[in-house]
Order: C-alpha cells, then structure tokens, then sequence
C-alpha cells in the first residue's frame, strides 16, 4: 500500500458505508454466519463472525496504519505496547486483555465484499501470532485486501477527530461516514439507523442518539478546523462539510 500520513488513518470505504462495524455500545456480541450487512448501494457484504463494533475499527485502523510500509501479506512485528500507544491507551493489563479480544475477533471472521467489478474474500486480519514473554504480535493481512484501496474506494480520516469520538460509538460511525462524501446527500434518519448497525428499537428513539452524536462530530470537527453543520428536517438528515484536498482534486476532476 503507499504511504500515508500518520495523522490520518486510511480506511477502505466498505468499512465506513456500511455496519461491519457497528455503532454499538458494550456488551452482548451474537455470533453472526452468512449474514448480509447494510450497506450503501453499490457495495455487497456478506459476513460470519462476531458482531463487530467500533473499537474493533480503531484496532483494525491502526493494524493497517502499522502496516502500510510494508508489502501486504509480509509480517507486521508490533509489541502490545506499541499498538496500545498508537490506540491512545496506556499499557495495562487491561487494556492488553481487549486488545487481545479484538484481534482474535477480526482475525476469526469470514467476509465476501462486492464492490463494483471488484471483489474480496477472506478475514479483516489473515493471521496473528503471540510472543507472551515480549508481548508482541506478529500480525498478517490477506495481500488481496488492496483491491478495497484502489482509486477513490478509500477515505483518509483524521486521527486526532476520531480519538476525540472515543466512547461514543454512533458519533465515530457518523464522522467516517461522512468522510467519505465529498458532498454529503440527505438520507432519512431509518436509513442512517440501518446502515450503523443501531440497536435502537425506536426510530424515535434513535433519533434522539443521532442528534446527540452529530453534536459530538460538529465538536469534534470546529476543535479541529473542520467546518461540519448538520439539520434534520421532515425526517430527512442534511450534513454539510468540507471536502478533504483529494476530494476536492476528484470534484475538479469531474467538472
């Protein structure tokens, strides 16, 4: 993969246009086999493994963002510490027991990806081995996921953003999402709900989550220079935003 800065972590789109990566809080993981994952039009999931959420993504992000200096499918040699620092998170054994669980988790799924005329089978991480007296991993990834990083099927997303989101799961999925729109189009509120995997019962309910969460983003985003202004009207969500300097690129592009 080429190299990319380390204030941003890039992420293929499938990642953050659909709920592989849920926005869901702690707790309760079903096993999921064969299921078929919301996602934006165009792009085709069909998952096994267990419910993924977005600490998972922040440990999947960095696992590539470690990576990207070698080629795909050679090892990556990381010590908990390391990873943990990337993470933002000190070094206990805490921290190091989740970790651990969210890469067991990812390295344990099944995923088919249809994305245009290009397709991906295989896990999120193909293989990892433990060293427990260093406390390091040497982690390997399927050489084939660089069919999701072709031309635009990717998004930078600012690093420092994302970490001011941790904890709160619905505000992380929404930054990603909108990341990946150079100009973001309304969508209805039970489109939102259904492409972030919510658990919410209620639409009226998670309406509520959703107003609370693109607060955080606007937060988020104006501590950062961002500009990020977001309505939603007549059950319909507007988001206004900056187009990132590739963006912009790719909109000349197309004029």
């Amino acid at each position: 993969m080429p190299n990319w800065s380390d204030s941003v972590r890039r992420v293929p789109n499938v990642a953050l246009r659909s709920a592989l990566f849920s926005a869901v809080s702690k707790g309760f993981r079903p096993y999921l086999e064969r299921v078929k994952v919301n996602a934006l039009g165009g792009i085709s999931i069909t998952y096994t493994g267990a419910l993924l959420d977005q600490g998972d993504l922040d440990v999947w992000e960095t696992v590539l963002h470690l990576s990207r200096m070698r080629e795909l499918g050679s090892e990556c040699r990381v010590t908990a510490y390391r990873l943990l620092k990337e993470l933002g998170k000190t070094d206990t054994g805490r921290n190091r027991t989740i970790l651990e669980r969210h890469l067991s988790r990812m390295s344990a799924t099944s995923l088919q990806i249809q994305v245009g005329e290009h397709s991906y089978e295989g896990s999120l991480i193909h293989e990892v081995y433990r060293d427990h007296e260093t406390r390091s991993y040497v982690i390997r990834l399927n050489p084939s996921l660089r069919i999701l990083f072709l031309s635009d099927q990717f998004t930078d997303l600012d690093w420092v953003v994302r970490q001011a989101l941790r904890g709160r799961p619905l505000a992380q999925w929404l930054h990603g999402f909108y990341a990946t729109h150079a100009r973001p189009y309304d969508l209805k509120v039970e489109t939102i709900h259904s492409l972030c995997g919510s658990r919410a019962g209620r639409l009226c309910d998670f309406k509520k989550d959703l107003l609370r969460a693109l607060g955080f983003v606007k937060n988020a985003r104006d501590a950062a220079g961002q500009a990020f202004s977001y309505s939603i009207e007549q059950g319909l969500v507007r988001v206004k935003t900056t187009a990132s300097p590739s963006q912009r690129r790719y909109l000349s592009s197309k004029n």
